[in-house]
């Protein structure tokens, strides 16, 4: 259902259950799919691609051209999963040339005046709270929970299930299952009230938190802590994911545990 005040360019392809609410402009290339409902004036630009049941909220602008200087109009697209809810004022960019498209997975939130830039990839059932920021080509796993006001720099991998404290700067990557906080950003622990909502055992959880003590709280450098959690921790798909994550990780990891000034760790790359 289209509102006569609505404008929708006769070259979008709208499912026929969409519903459209007076004053919002629909560009063409734009794909909209069934149970959708765009609220008033949001602003959806070509290259628009949104999935089923999603919800987004006055104010929104989707699929503009990216702030990045290098764009050189290049056909590219912004790809929303299903059962997104994109609250207001929320702005996403579409891709550059480098990628081809943003993507924001299936069942995400994304809260008030958030923004996500061109060529980002978020993940399945990941929370951005109001005010997050997130730079080009910034990549954020499943579950993954950012607090508000969060501003995340290019090129960042953020884990699944990781949870960001509120305000955070975070300019390293940072690996699943942690609690980030503190400046720098820094590990403050396991997320384990999320892993437990999320089904993980207590025998998994303290799986997870024996590989970050040997990792964080040991004073090893990375490549030492890798080492030995091969050695010492049984095998399991966390294990390996957590090993995968820190050796392939570009920015280098943010900083381990720390209780006083001369305690720090190093969070440079391998």
């Amino acid at each position: 259902m289209t509102q006569p005040l609505a404008y929708v360019h006769p070259s979008a392809q709208i499912a026929d259950n969409v519903v459209i609410e007076p004053f919002t402009v629909i560009h063409k290339n734009v794909v909209i799919e069934e149970g959708t409902w765009i609220g008033s004036n949001v602003t959806i630009f070509p290259g628009a691609r949104i999935g089923k049941n999603c919800r987004i909220f006055p104010g929104a602008v989707i699929s503009a051209i990216p702030q990045d200087l290098k764009y050189n109009g290049e056909e590219t697209t912004a790809i929303i999963g299903n059962n997104t809810t994109i609250r207001e004022c929320v702005t996403i960019n579409k891709g550059t040339s480098a990628q081809g498209y943003t993507k924001v997975g299936d069942n995400v939130l994304v809260m008030a005046y958030a923004h996500i830039a061109h060529d980002c990839i978020i993940g399945n059932n990941v929370i951005l709270v109001n005010g997050t920021t997130l730079a080009g080509h910034v990549v954020i796993d499943d579950y993954a929970i950012l607090g508000g006001l969060s501003a995340v720099h290019q090129f960042v991998h953020i884990g699944a299930h990781a949870m960001i404290g509120g305000g955070s700067l975070v300019r390293k990557d940072v690996p699943p299952y942690v609690k980030a906080a503190k400046e720098p950003l820094s590990y403050v622990g396991i997320n384990s009230i999320g892993l437990r909502r999320r089904g993980f055992s207590n025998e998994k959880i303290n799986h997870i938190q024996n590989i970050y003590r040997i990792l964080f709280q040991k004073n090893y450098n990375y490549s030492q802590a890798l080492e030995i959690i091969e050695l010492e921790i049984e095998p399991s798909d966390e294990r390996d994911e957590i090993i995968s994550f820190i050796r392939n990780s570009q920015r280098g990891i943010m900083k381990g545990y720390t209780v006083g000034k001369n305690s720090s760790k190093s969070a440079e790359p391998f």
